[in-house]
């Protein structure tokens, strides 16, 4: 969905839970809340969660969009 320098944001279909996205890079993977935008599970570096977080608040429409797509 969207590419970092070493990290990405994805959506991923046939997924359960609140409606979430994951930050994923090399060595690490979380996944956050699109309502709320909360980390629910995983860890990530603080930077990189800064920078998603910048990228995911004003796309949060089309986080939920995708979402609702693949998941129904």
């Amino acid at each position: 969905m969207y590419r970092g320098p070493r990290w990405k944001i994805a959506v991923y279909g046939r997924d359960h839970g609140v409606p979430h996205f994951h930050v994923e890079g090399p060595d690490y993977r979380c996944s956050v809340a699109i309502v709320s935008f909360e980390l629910i599970v995983g860890t990530v570096p603080a930077a990189v969660l800064k920078d998603a977080l910048e990228w995911a608040m004003p796309n949060q429409a089309l986080l939920m969009q995708t979402w609702q797509e693949l998941n129904g």
